[in-house]
């Protein structure tokens, strides 16, 4: 049988499939059900500052307005000195979560302050987080430059990891206009590891009711190119831990993402369609094409199609892209 087993930021993992943020990892028996599903890891939902502050306005409310269910409801949250009720709740999942279940729990965060992402970053290693996933999403008006972007994301990495003490990760989004130099800068300010990549929301209009409609659908196989071709052109430009994020569909998807170079793949999609039990079929799959191609551990094919950067590099590339083209063309071209 194939050993599966890798290794992520420095965190020991059964295997290399991890379940990434979702509403699986609300509550401890979902992300136990993942667990017992087969991953290797498990990133928690993303913890949103302005949702404790929110969280925190509306509890205030209803402690003045003398509601029981306020008090009630406290009580299953143990009081921790500075920690809002909503940041609480998160806290207490992820600490019994990272007591009772063998795998690293991974905890993600959305901050909009310098004093958010630090409280809560330290917050989250003291309740037992194995690592912490930084979920920068953000939404600069057109004022802000390109780099002012990525030199508040390179401010806010430095913050968190001068904070916390265990590793910390950055998911990257495809939109910077050089994504390979910024995730170069991510690993000289300390990165242990870049996920790539994150998929914003993309709101919709609906003409009959002349609303913005709000939407995040699940992803397809076919928008795991993108991030397999950067992973592949930067797995030998960098020693910092890869994950792949977006378009697993099937155990094909994992041998892919393995191959141009991701030391974890991470899905949402493929678990919430098919449930947490489907981890087990992806990896099996996994492990029976490795198998039938003679590999006997992930690390034989970690990295095997990744790209080796050398002089003209680029031309080649473009070249590439041409006669990709004229494959199409080709094959698209009427008889005349």
């Amino acid at each position: 049988m194939a050993d599966l087993s890798s290794n992520y930021m420095g965190l020991r993992l059964q295997n290399p499939l991890v379940a990434s943020a979702s509403p699986l990892s609300h509550t401890l028996a979902g992300i136990r059900s993942l667990v017992e599903g087969g991953v290797g890891a498990v990133v928690m939902h993303s913890l949103f500052e302005e949702e404790v502050a929110l969280e925190a306005e509306r509890q205030v409310a209803l402690a003045e307005a003398g509601s029981e269910s306020f008090a009630e409801s406290l009580s299953y949250f143990p009081e921790v000195p500075g920690v809002e009720a909503g940041g609480r709740r998160y806290l207490s999942v992820l600490e019994r979560a990272a007591t009772v279940l063998n795998v690293p729990v991974i905890a993600s965060l959305n901050g909009t302050t310098q004093k958010g992402w630090t409280r809560f970053a330290h917050q989250m290693e003291s309740a037992g987080a194995a690592a912490i996933e930084l979920n920068v999403y953000s939404s600069p008006g057109p004022e802000a430059s390109g780099r002012e972007v990525e030199e508040r994301h390179v401010e806010i990495l430095g913050l968190v990891k001068s904070s916390v003490s265990v590793p910390v990760a950055v998911k990257l989004s495809p939109y910077y206009s050089s994504v390979g130099e910024v995730a170069l800068r991510m690993e000289e300010a300390g990165a242990d590891a870049l996920v790539l990549f994150n998929r914003f929301l993309h709101p919709d209009i609906d003409p009959e009711t002349l609303q913005v409609v709000p939407g995040l659908g699940l992803s397809s196989a076919s928008e795991g190119r993108l991030a397999r071709t950067w992973i592949a052109l930067l797995r030998q430009r960098l020693d910092t831990s890869l994950a792949a994020s977006t378009g697993v569909d099937g155990p094909d998807d994992l041998a892919k993402y393995l191959l141009a170079g991701a030391d974890v793949v991470m899905t949402t999609s493929a678990l919430l369609r098919r449930g947490p039990d489907y981890a087990q079929v992806l990896l099996d799959g996994l492990s029976d094409w490795m198998s039938r191609k003679g590999f006997t551990s992930i690390a034989k094919v970690r990295g095997l199609l990744a790209a080796t950067p050398y002089p003209g590099q680029g031309a080649e590339e473009r070249a590439g892209y041409v006669a990709a083209l004229r494959a199409a063309n080709a094959n698209v071209a009427g008889p005349w």
